[in-house]
């Protein structure tokens, strides 16, 4: 594996992946690495106060290594308290809380999703740990780590379609102008919510691929000013996990190979580009869409 890049604040601010996140990088200091004061400051100076769904304010934290009693653990620590235990220096973490920073409302709603799995009857053993994960909790850790958001428009559900059905081609290069981003006939977009997903993203490979949960928006989304953008899926995404049907099994989210969105890659202007069914490859259909 690769050593982790240095930080670049303006190569992440040129990059499409890294789109969701350009309003909170662009406040962070050009040549240091944001510390866990430089994103508490971003909170405090958010427009509205950031909580969690306990109603406490968010905040972020120094981790704390060992074995932790439960209310002391990460997801329990957050819910009860607002603590996002956070690593200094690290890329993983640092994407966690921009994800934090940009869509509040979802991440609130799946920690919140996160504590209750774990304080059902029989989810917790006597030492305080889960004794199994659960689908729920597996399939809402992936969107947490791997999560697209890709929005579509209402009066463009055959773009949907090519996406579940693994269409990729048709998709990607026959309906371009339709998801190619800022595009005057845009019809599907594309927004990275996996804080693991944009670590990787750092250094991307043809093999990138999100898991996606469609989300239906109305067709004047696409022309929308793209914080009041994010602020519509983060409201929709955190509604969405509001309802306890929604995201208990993998099969709510379809596989997205990033590096076909037009314009995200270095060679997909060529319709050839789509021909490599080692990364376009056929699958599974039947992914659920709101």
């Amino acid at each position: 594996m690769k050593p982790a890049p240095e930080w670049n604040r303006e190569a992440l601010l040129q990059s499409p992946l890294f789109a969701p996140l350009h309003p909170v990088l662009a406040d962070f200091d050009v040549g240091e690495f944001p510390t866990l004061q430089d994103c508490n400051v971003l909170l405090e100076s958010s427009q509205f106060p950031v909580t969690v769904q306990s109603g406490a304010r968010l905040r972020f934290v120094p981790q704390v290594s060992g074995k932790l009693p439960f209310e002391a653990q990460y997801e329990p620590r957050c819910y009860l308290k607002g603590e996002v235990p956070t690593r200094a220096n690290n890329w993983h973490d640092l994407f966690n809380a921009l994800v934090w920073l940009t869509f509040p409302k979802f991440k609130a709603a799946l920690n919140a999703r996160h504590y209750h799995a774990l304080m059902k009857d029989g989810a917790m053993d006597e030492g305080g740990s889960s004794s199994e994960r659960g689908a729920i909790r597996d399939v809402n850790t992936l969107l947490d780590e791997s999560g697209v958001i890709v929005a579509y428009s209402n009066t463009d559900a055959d773009l949907a379609g090519l996406l579940r059905d693994f269409k990729w081609k048709e998709l990607f290069w026959q309906r371009r102008e339709r998801v190619r981003p800022q595009s005057s006939r845009q019809g599907m977009g594309f927004y990275l919510i996996g804080h693991g997903l944009y670590e990787k993203a750092l250094q991307p490979y043809v093999g990138l691929t999100g898991q996606g949960l469609l989300l239906s928006v109305v067709p004047e989304f696409f022309s929308w000013e793209p914080t009041q953008q994010l602020m519509h899926l983060d409201s929709l995404l955190a509604n969405y996990l509001a309802t306890p049907e929604h995201c208990r099994s993998t099969r709510d989210l379809s596989p997205v190979p990033l590096l076909g969105v037009p314009g995200w890659a270095e060679g997909n202007e060529s319709e050839t580009y789509y021909d490599n069914t080692d990364y376009f490859r056929p699958g599974r259909s039947g992914a659920v869409t709101l």
